[in-house]
């Protein structure tokens, strides 16, 4: 027999009296907030903790955002510095480059932090720049 609980409070300012439990009616499962499901339905999953990943669920997808997170936002660009650098080691006299600024010019002198680029053949114009703007290495694609 099932039996529901029924609290209430008095408005006089006595102190309550001691519940007692009492069965349920057929009146009162009828209003009842929770009611029974139908034997003849069938029952559907329950949802547990963390969803269908279990309990752990949370914390897993966490972990997977935040490998992602790492390989965007740190490797790749690790990566492109790294190739960046040898691009730059590999520079020698007479090769042709292009700087990030679009500026094209023949390699005339390699130091540690500069470059010297010949950009003007009649007036032998030549300019100084620092090995990160050197962009792309012009005669590599050609050979």
């Amino acid at each position: 027999m099932d039996y529901m609980w029924i609290l209430a409070q008095s408005e006089s300012g006595e102190p309550p009296s001691i519940v007692k439990p009492t069965p349920v009616t057929n009146e009162q499962e009828t209003t009842s907030a929770t009611k029974q499901p139908d034997p003849n339905q069938a029952p559907g999953p329950k949802p547990g903790p963390g969803g269908p990943l279990g309990a752990y669920g949370t914390w897993i997808i966490f972990g997977l955002m935040f490998v992602m997170l790492y390989f965007m936002l740190f490797r790749g660009p690790q990566k492109q510095r790294q190739q960046h650098k040898q691009m730059v080691q590999s520079l020698k006299k007479n090769d042709r480059v292009r700087t990030i600024g679009g500026i094209i010019g023949i390699v005339m002198d390699i130091r540690e932090d500069e470059i010297t680029l010949k950009v003007d053949e009649s007036n032998n114009t030549k300019i100084k720049v620092a090995p990160s703007a050197i962009g792309k290495n012009l005669s590599e694609d050609k050979r």
